[in-house]
């Protein structure tokens, strides 16, 4: 069942073609990310998504509502820069918020405790939102996103503004989040999109470029690599191995090239054997995939 069938959606301002004809739909359970660089059209389109801007064409419809029910109670949403009233306590936001939302009190300080408890904030729920570190604001932003019960929880690049604990913890918390419920999150971090998410979507220039399963995706677009890392510059042993048949093409970084090879068994026997004939200094010698990044870039080329 989908939670949201995008159709053709577009947004066109004065001089600018920001989504163009964007079509995909998000499968209940699942948790999407939405992968793509800044200025791509990632936040435009969470922002059609959620109610917040209107599309200049498309629709969005859910097999969870008819067409003529509004979907933003469907969605619960966070900004890439939610604002906070910092006088208040985490409890008092989350409470207020429920009441924003249409829940009675009494409900909304039952829900309050629980999801303070899901994201790990009950032992600070009556610190000041001023005392709260950035990762710890997201959470409770996340949590505020939670308390009318959404079948889809939207994040507009949920840790690109964290540090390295805030951002592993919001990660954390998104990868026990998607056990309960359907996940859309966009982030330009294709590292962490990789980490938790079942489904991708690569935007570029406004522009939905490919889509699927990771494990599709990773199929796809599988290429097998072999990692070499040198005790000194990589640049004076390439030689070797550039003539190969099995290596295609390589990268170099530091001490450390990767081949591209179309035969994996063959060209690590190959490539250990170049390095003990020529006395080349390996430190490091792996076999490895393409990543979500490398996939990126080869799609957008």
């Amino acid at each position: 069942m989908n939670v949201i069938a995008v159709k053709e959606l577009r947004k066109e301002y004065k001089e600018k073609l920001a989504v163009d004809k964007v079509t995909f739909q998000l499968e209940e359970g699942k948790c999407t990310a939405l992968l793509g660089p800044n200025g791509a059209g990632k936040t435009t389109t969470i922002q059609m998504l959620a109610g917040l801007i209107t599309p200049s064409s498309g629709s969005v419809q859910s097999d969870l509502l008819p067409e003529t029910k509004d979907l933003r109670s469907l969605i619960g949403y966070l900004p890439q820069y939610p604002s906070f009233f910092d006088w208040m306590s985490g409890e008092e936001y989350m409470i207020f918020s429920g009441e924003i939302a249409g829940i009675s009190k009494k409900e909304a300080q039952k829900r309050t405790g629980n999801l303070l408890d899901l994201v790990g904030l009950s032992d600070s729920k009556t610190r000041k939102i001023g005392e709260f570190s950035g990762g710890m604001k997201q959470r409770l932003g996340i949590a505020q996103a939670l308390i009318h019960k959404p079948q889809l929880l939207m994040l507009d690049e949920p840790v690109s503004a964290l540090d390295p604990f805030g951002r592993r913890e919001v990660l954390e918390l998104m990868g026990r989040l998607k056990k309960e419920t359907t996940i859309l999150f966009s982030t330009h971090i294709l590292n962490d999109a990789e980490e938790i998410c079942d489904d991708v979507l690569f935007l570029h220039q406004g522009n939905l470029v490919e889509g699927g399963t990771l494990l599709e995706i990773k199929e796809r677009y599988k290429e097998a690599v072999l990692a070499l890392q040198f005790e000194e510059s990589a640049d004076q042993f390439i030689k070797y191995f550039t003539g190969s048949p099995f290596i295609q093409e390589h990268t170099i970084n530091g001490g450390t090239v990767h081949f591209k090879v179309s035969d994996v068994s063959k060209a690590r026997n190959e490539v250990l054997e170049i390095a003990v004939q020529h006395a080349i200094p390996l430190i490091r010698f792996e076999t490895s995939e393409s990543s979500l990044e490398d996939i990126f870039m080869k799609v957008v080329k």
